[in-house]
């Protein structure tokens, strides 16, 4: 198993649209490998950021199958985020390629209090890594029209929006397939 990653900012950083007045408070995390004991963890944060839930066989067959996409963030030693994939083989999203092995984007989370910090980034900057483990050559992932704090960061992680699905979320919003080569 790998040795976690810690990821931090500088004090007094300047950003953009930086909270305290314009300054970003010292605020470090991890990213790590998601392990059975993090399951409980992770369903409530699925809970609580997002309307799509899954059972705990859904998440277990995931990390089952592809553990080096299935991470988690934790701050002061507890879990605040994650983010987990599978590969597929398909058909390129950008090219008629023939068909190629894809890293799907599943469920990604953060937990309202942390987001805004790089957390989501860093979650999708290291899935990415282990989809390249696994051999895929496409990221993709949907996102709801309407997310557009979503849709920023995935635009700044490379990810373009590929084609729209219809109806594809349970209330009947519309997602974007968004796409990005690795």
């Amino acid at each position: 198993m790998r040795k976690p990653l810690k990821f931090g900012c500088r004090p007094n950083l300047r950003l953009k649209h930086a909270p305290y007045g314009g300054k970003q408070l010292q605020q470090t995390f991890i990213l790590r490998n998601f392990t059975p004991k993090d399951l409980q963890r992770v369903m409530y944060i699925n809970r609580v950021c997002l309307p799509e839930n899954y059972g705990d066989y859904f998440f277990m067959d995931l990390y089952n199958r592809f553990p080096e996409t299935f991470i988690v963030a934790e701050v002061n030693g507890e879990i605040v985020g994650y983010i987990m994939c599978r590969i597929e083989l398909g058909l390129s999203n950008f090219c008629f390629s023939g068909f190629i092995k894809k890293g799907h984007i599943v469920s990604i989370a953060v937990m309202p209090e942390h987001r805004r910090k790089g957390i989501g980034y860093a979650l999708v900057s290291k899935a990415m890594e282990g989809m390249r483990f696994y051999g895929a050559k496409q990221a993709f992932l949907e996102v709801r029209v309407s997310n557009m704090p979503a849709i920023n960061l995935y635009e700044k992680l490379g990810f373009k929006v590929t084609r729209t699905i219809h109806g594809y979320y349970s209330d009947g919003e519309d997602a974007y397939v968004m796409s990005r080569e690795l």
